[in-house]
Protein backbone atom coordinates (compact mmCIF):
# COMPACT_ATOMS: atom_id res chain seq x y z
CA UNK A 1 0.00 0.00 0.00
CA UNK A 2 1.45 3.22 -0.96
CA UNK A 3 1.55 6.08 1.64
CA UNK A 4 -0.03 8.24 -0.30
CA UNK A 5 -3.36 6.26 0.02
CA UNK A 6 -3.89 7.60 3.46
CA UNK A 7 -4.64 11.05 2.17
CA UNK A 8 -7.62 9.40 0.79
CA UNK A 9 -8.91 7.23 3.37
CA UNK A 10 -11.47 7.51 5.71
CA UNK A 11 -13.66 4.66 8.02
CA UNK A 12 -16.53 3.34 5.93
CA UNK A 13 -18.67 3.30 8.96
CA UNK A 14 -17.72 6.84 10.76
CA UNK A 15 -15.96 8.70 8.08
CA UNK A 16 -13.19 9.33 10.29
CA UNK A 17 -10.00 10.93 8.66
CA UNK A 18 -7.17 10.41 8.92
CA UNK A 19 -7.18 6.81 9.81
CA UNK A 20 -4.44 5.21 11.91
CA UNK A 21 -1.55 3.36 10.35
CA UNK A 22 0.71 1.09 11.76
CA UNK A 23 3.41 -0.48 9.88
CA UNK A 24 4.84 -3.82 10.15
CA UNK A 25 6.61 -4.30 7.41
CA UNK A 26 7.55 -2.13 4.23
CA UNK A 27 9.60 -3.52 0.93
CA UNK A 28 11.47 -0.42 -0.88
CA UNK A 29 11.35 -0.43 -4.77
CA UNK A 30 14.83 2.06 -5.57
CA UNK A 31 13.95 2.33 -9.42
CA UNK A 32 10.60 3.68 -8.90
CA UNK A 33 10.04 7.15 -10.01
CA UNK A 34 7.32 9.63 -10.97
CA UNK A 35 7.07 13.53 -11.73
CA UNK A 36 5.06 15.37 -8.86
CA UNK A 37 3.20 18.54 -10.28
CA UNK A 38 3.56 19.72 -6.87
CA UNK A 39 5.18 18.61 -3.86
CA UNK A 40 3.54 17.81 -1.47
CA UNK A 41 1.87 15.63 -3.25
CA UNK A 42 -1.24 14.62 -0.35
CA UNK A 43 -3.27 17.54 0.02
CA UNK A 44 -4.39 17.03 3.02
CA UNK A 45 -2.67 14.04 5.30
CA UNK A 46 0.74 12.71 4.69
CA UNK A 47 1.32 9.69 6.37
CA UNK A 48 4.77 9.17 5.11
CA UNK A 49 5.69 11.36 7.70
CA UNK A 50 2.33 11.18 10.08
CA UNK A 51 1.57 14.78 9.76
CA UNK A 52 -1.39 16.53 8.21
CA UNK A 53 -0.03 18.42 5.27
CA UNK A 54 -0.38 22.32 6.63
CA UNK A 55 2.06 21.23 9.48
CA UNK A 56 4.80 20.61 6.73
CA UNK A 57 4.69 24.66 6.06
CA UNK A 58 5.34 24.31 2.07
CA UNK A 59 8.73 21.72 2.77
CA UNK A 60 8.68 18.97 0.32
CA UNK A 61 7.74 15.87 2.78
CA UNK A 62 10.06 13.49 0.95
CA UNK A 63 7.85 12.63 -2.28
CA UNK A 64 10.45 11.25 -4.25
CA UNK A 65 11.66 9.03 -1.28
CA UNK A 66 7.68 7.84 -0.48
CA UNK A 67 6.70 6.73 -3.76
CA UNK A 68 9.70 3.93 -3.90
CA UNK A 69 8.25 2.21 -0.10
CA UNK A 70 5.26 0.32 -0.13
CA UNK A 71 3.95 -0.71 3.61
CA UNK A 72 3.96 -4.26 2.97
CA UNK A 73 2.11 -5.95 6.50
CA UNK A 74 0.45 -3.36 8.70
CA UNK A 75 -2.52 -2.56 10.18
CA UNK A 76 -5.09 0.68 9.90
CA UNK A 77 -6.85 1.82 12.46
CA UNK A 78 -9.98 3.87 13.41
CA UNK A 79 -9.62 5.52 16.35
CA UNK A 80 -13.61 6.90 16.54
CA UNK A 81 -15.21 3.40 16.23
CA UNK A 82 -12.16 1.51 17.39
CA UNK A 83 -12.10 -0.83 13.81
CA UNK A 84 -9.03 -2.38 12.29
CA UNK A 85 -8.20 -3.66 9.02
CA UNK A 86 -5.07 -5.74 7.66
CA UNK A 87 -2.41 -4.81 5.65
CA UNK A 88 -1.52 -8.35 4.02
CA UNK A 89 1.01 -8.11 0.44
CA UNK A 90 0.55 -4.52 0.03
CA UNK A 91 -2.96 -4.37 0.09
CA UNK A 92 -5.25 -2.88 2.85
CA UNK A 93 -8.14 -5.59 2.67
CA UNK A 94 -11.16 -2.92 3.94
CA UNK A 95 -14.10 -4.93 4.05
CA UNK A 96 -17.49 -4.65 6.01
CA UNK A 97 -17.95 -6.29 9.11
CA UNK A 98 -20.37 -9.26 7.93
CA UNK A 99 -17.63 -10.03 5.08
CA UNK A 100 -15.03 -10.75 7.44
CA UNK A 101 -13.22 -13.86 7.76
CA UNK A 102 -12.77 -13.66 11.53
CA UNK A 103 -10.49 -16.78 11.57
CA UNK A 104 -7.98 -15.13 9.46
CA UNK A 105 -7.91 -11.91 10.97
CA UNK A 106 -7.39 -13.30 13.88
CA UNK A 107 -4.80 -14.92 12.93
CA UNK A 108 -3.51 -11.89 11.27
CA UNK A 109 -3.64 -9.98 14.73
CA UNK A 110 -2.18 -12.85 16.71
CA UNK A 111 0.98 -12.64 13.93
CA UNK A 112 1.40 -9.28 14.81
CA UNK A 113 0.33 -8.67 18.14
CA UNK A 114 3.73 -7.86 19.75
CA UNK A 115 3.72 -4.56 16.86
CA UNK A 116 0.50 -2.77 16.95
CA UNK A 117 -0.80 -1.16 20.28
CA UNK A 118 -3.07 -2.91 23.12
CA UNK A 119 -6.49 -0.93 21.07
CA UNK A 120 -6.12 -2.68 17.98
CA UNK A 121 -5.82 -6.13 19.96
CA UNK A 122 -9.42 -4.81 21.58
CA UNK A 123 -10.91 -3.12 18.35
CA UNK A 124 -13.89 -4.48 16.39
CA UNK A 125 -15.36 -6.27 15.16
CA UNK A 126 -12.35 -9.13 16.26
CA UNK A 127 -10.29 -8.66 19.16
CA UNK A 128 -7.66 -11.07 20.90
Amino acid sequence: MKYRLMDLLACPYDKHFPLELYVIETRTYKDRQVTFRRKPACELYCAFRGKNVSELDGKDPGCDECIKVEVATGVLYCPECGRWWPIKDEIPVILPDDMRNKEEDLKFLESVKDKVPEKVLKGKPFGL
